[in-house]
């Protein structure tokens, strides 16, 4: 399978300096361009420690300096956050300078307070997400776009530079909710799958998305759909899984709670009776050894049909040993 990294950049310990945290992700975005990993995929967020990266395109600049053949995706641009003209130009000039190594994975994001924060009424997430992908595909593909929407409008606008990949990047959509996948089902866009799905979940989503994909007339046949797992690897079972369980506490921490009543993905999460940690830890983290890691993997492989690992290693030793001793197990 191909094995590509999901890149948060969280900064958990506001005793270490902030750029830390960026000098640590650029020397990991050269040992992948030298050890088989097929992206880097950049992960957005906005005010919270969670992960310090406004700017995956930005991001993606420094990526592609550094690298000669590890392609840069986007997990992913929050395109409600944009304007779709601006959207448009900043991923086509990434693709120009990266030489045409970008995958553009575009979301709508899901934390209600950086919608409060941007001034975007929730209710218009998803509906300002559809029209600015409609708007960034089509100006990549027409020499002047001139189009009128619900948020909208422009006439006879010359967007440039185009994209270098013709007639552009490789497009995917993040899709964690059934609506959302059957919208990109329905407009036949492969999907980006979420690090926060349950096993259970997550072969419920892809058989779900198979046949919508169908029901619209689009096939499924031969798509690269990545799926994000959550990745703790070390010398000892008992060792990953107490990183494992230290990720799972952060993460909880940082989706849950009154600060973020009303987030679409977490509060609505059912964690099957169990503590939220331990479901983690239980049904949606990957953790062991680097054979046990490796065997899990393969198992994600052949009975969930995961051709594309995108692995979060939750520590600076889980993505050593990913590199060293997993990935020549798993990358074909």
């Amino acid at each position: 399978m191909k094995v590509g990294i999901l890149q948060f950049f969280g900064w958990r310990d506001r005793s270490v300096p902030l750029n830390s945290v960026y000098e640590t992700a650029l020397e990991r975005f050269s040992i992948m361009d030298q050890t088989g990993y097929d992206a880097v995929w950049l992960a957005e967020h906005h005010f919270s420690s969670f992960s310090v990266c406004p700017s995956v395109h930005m991001m993606g600049t420094m990526a592609a300096a550094r690298t000669k053949r590890l392609r840069i995706g986007t997990a992913v641009s929050l395109a409600p956050f944009y304007n779709p003209l601006r959207l448009a130009e900043e991923v086509a000039l990434l693709d120009v300078l990266s030489g045409g190594r970008v995958n553009w994975g575009a979301g709508r994001g899901f934390e209600r307070s950086e919608f409060a924060a941007f001034n975007i009424p929730g209710e218009e997430s998803a509906p300002r997400f559809h029209e600015t992908v409609d708007i960034v595909l089509k100006a990549w593909a027409s020499q002047r776009l001139t189009y009128h929407g619900r948020f909208y409008n422009y006439d006879d606008v010359e967007v440039l530079p185009k994209p270098l990949q013709v007639p552009h990047p490789p497009v995917w959509m993040a899709a964690s909710s059934l609506s959302a996948i059957e919208w990109a089902a329905g407009k036949g866009f492969s999907i980006l799958m979420d690090p926060h799905s349950s096993r259970t979940d997550l072969i419920a989503k892809r058989r779900h998305y198979a046949a919508k994909l169908v029901e619209a007339g689009h096939s499924d046949t031969g798509r690269v759909i990545p799926m994000a797992r959550l990745v703790a690897v070390d010398e000892t079972a008992e060792k990953a899984r107490a990183v494992a369980k230290r990720v799972a506490e952060w993460t909880i921490a940082s989706y849950i709670g009154p600060k973020h009543a009303g987030n679409v993905r977490m509060e609505v999460r059912d964690f099957g009776g169990k503590d939220p940690v331990e479901f983690y830890l239980d049904e949606v983290m990957i953790h062991g050894t680097a054979e046990s890691v490796a065997e899990q993997i393969l198992t994600y492989g052949a009975e969930i049909g995961m051709t594309y690992l995108m692995a979060a290693p939750m520590s600076a030793r889980s993505f050593q040993l990913l590199t060293d001793k997993v990935l020549p197990r798993i990358a074909g």
